[in-house]
């Protein structure tokens, strides 16, 4: 269609002719039209949009009219504005909100040490009520004062508590809406112990105590509330001990744990099944790119495949594969065979791997692609070792980043022996020996350079290497360095979030730890950090994780690990 001519007149000067003659030819791609179908009603969208339709003027219907109404009534149609529809996209929850039960609820008394060791506890019950003792809140002000986690948990606590009683239409003596101030997945009511309760023990337990308290109220409201379920949850396991000697109900907080079973934490590889090739060899695409070769396959295999997981296949008789994900698009992935670290011409800094795991860990240790690596594994299986070769080499030989920044959890294993005197660096020298270990070893590694040429290879090493403490970590950020942190199976899920957190561009994060030696108290396997960043981060295409599992270090290491 010819372009109209241009105006020759200002808009305000044109006569009404030349409006209408803009209408008639806006009108002429509608008459052309030999199909036209009314607009039908929009089709159901699925939740994560909102559509949102303003409403036009009535003579935007005029449009609807089909090709024989227009040739009978040769009207020229008004210009109309458009109808606008606005749709926001708004990320699907669906898949992360639990399916809303309809059972009976229940009544969970929570114990102070629930509180303080998770501020957020309130609104991890779903649909259920919640009932705190006069006593908790007296525990409450007695442990604010001061600057450790504990106390920072407790004022988190009170200023929750006092944001639901601020919320508009709050009754104490029915109790708080637990979604009042934003949390909608704790959909049940919070209440307090506004009068005294008359309950009977044991005369062998002592009236005084907070535990004995607290376990009087739940047998009070399990009298008061039955046939409802009373519950109390407490951390303390000799208070649930005590509550299921009394006949109550209790259970531990579990929404603190990633994983019920150690057994279940995700691994980093995966044994292909011996008839990998008969079943996805007849499908399977392979196409060479430098030294790496990369093979296409979709199979049944493919729903259990990770981002950077290892596979590997050995059969006796057949070539054996090992490969690492790199991509996936529905029900193909694609993977990548690896460098082999096994051989003395991929040494790095001298060392060379020794087995299969081992090879997997250097793969990622090496690859600037991958910026998180976690390593966990038994004592003596290298883990120390290859984080600090591969540091080494990329930090003096291939000057990828600045320099190696060492730090770990001060968790004694037996008794503190006191304070320590020096510098930020000399306090932690004496946590840091298996670093000074793993270093002699790296330093004799150049066989060729003399005694002088070691000693200055030593000095520029150390130069290269700063030790931190986790302390100071709040509000830095490392900008091209290569971070080791050490025994991180002593850390809690936000420890291990704030030293993450640190990274900046180019720097790169390797978390090692043995989930078998947890020296904090309150820690286990299901709820340690490490765990935690394990979980959170597998399948991310920049992260990866092995679990090592062939100790390397000496024959009685290793059975000592087995036997001990």
């Amino acid at each position: 269609m010819p372009l109209p001519p241009a105006p020759t007149k200002p808009a305000d000067r044109l006569p009404p002719k030349a409006f209408v003659a803009t209408a008639r030819s806006a009108a002429r791609p509608a008459q052309k039209s030999e199909h036209f179908e009314p607009a039908k009603a929009p089709s159901a969208r699925p939740a994560a949009e909102k559509v949102v339709v303003k409403e036009a003027p009535k003579r935007a219907t005029a449009a609807l009219l089909d090709k024989s109404t227009r040739e009978q009534t040769p009207m020229v149609e008004p210009v109309t504005a458009p109808v606008m529809v606005q749709v926001e996209t708004r990320p699907s929850t669906a898949r992360s909100r639990k399916p809303v039960r309809t059972g009976p609820t229940k009544l969970f008394v929570l114990d102070t040490n629930v509180l303080l060791h998770d501020p957020m506890s309130l609104f991890r019950f779903e649909e259920h009520d919640i009932y705190l003792p006069m006593i908790v809140l007296e525990e409450l002000d007695g442990h604010k004062k001061g600057m450790t986690e504990v106390a920072r948990n407790a004022r988190q606590t009170s200023r929750t508590l006092d944001a639901l009683a601020g919320a508009p239409g709050a009754d104490i003596t029915a109790g708080f809406q637990l979604s009042s101030t934003g949390n909608r997945d704790a959909r049940g009511k919070l209440l307090f112990q506004t009068q005294p309760l008359d309950y009977a023990l044991p005369t062998s337990l002592p009236q005084g105590k907070a535990d004995n308290q607290i376990l009087g109220v739940v047998e009070a409201l399990r009298h008061h509330y039955a046939p409802r379920e009373v519950v109390l949850v407490s951390k303390d396991i000799n208070m649930r001990v005590k509550a299921r000697a009394l006949g109550l109900a209790t259970d531990d907080y579990q929404n603190d744990k990633t994983l019920e079973d150690g057994d279940l934490l995700y691994a980093g590889s995966l044994a292909l099944p011996t008839d990998f090739w008969a079943t996805h060899g007849q499908t399977v695409e392979s196409w060479q790119q430098g030294q790496h070769t990369f093979y296409k396959i979709n199979g049944p295999v493919v729903p259990s495949l990770m981002i950077n997981q290892f596979v590997y296949f050995e059969s006796p008789g057949e070539p054996s594969l090992y490969a690492r994900v790199t991509e996936i698009r529905g029900t193909t992935a694609v993977i990548k065979t690896l460098r082999d670290f096994n051989h003395l011409k991929n040494a790095v800094w001298g060392v060379t791997t020794r087995n299969r795991e081992q090879n997997f860990a250097m793969n990622l240790l090496m690859d600037p692609e991958v910026d998180f690596v976690t390593l966990t594994g038994t004592a003596g299986t290298g883990k120390t070792l290859m984080a600090l070769a591969a540091g080494l080499t990329q930090v003096l030989d291939d000057r990828r980043y600045t320099e190696i920044i060492v730090t770990r959890a001060t968790v004694s294993v037996g008794e503190d022996i006191g304070f320590l005197p020096g510098t930020e660096e000399e306090k932690m020298g004496p946590w840091m020996g298996a670093l000074d270990d793993n270093l002699e070893v790296l330093g004799k590694t150049d066989t060729s350079a003399g005694e002088w040429g070691r000693a200055a290879t030593n000095e520029l090493i150390r130069s290269r290497i700063k030790i931190k403490s986790m302390n100071f970590m709040r509000g830095r950020t490392f900008m091209n360095k290569y971070v080791i942190i050490d025994e991180a199976q002593n850390l809690t899920p936000k420890q291990m979030k704030t030293l993450i957190t640190r990274a900046g561009p180019g720097t790169k994060i390797i978390c090692m730890g043995n989930l078998a030696q947890i020296d904090t108290p309150y820690l286990t396997e299901g709820s340690s950090g490490l765990t935690f960043a394990v979980d959170r981060f597998k399948g991310w295409p920049h992260g990866g994780h092995i679990t090592l599992a062939r100790g390397e270090r000496s024959r009685l290491a290793d059975f000592a690990s087995e036997v001990l």
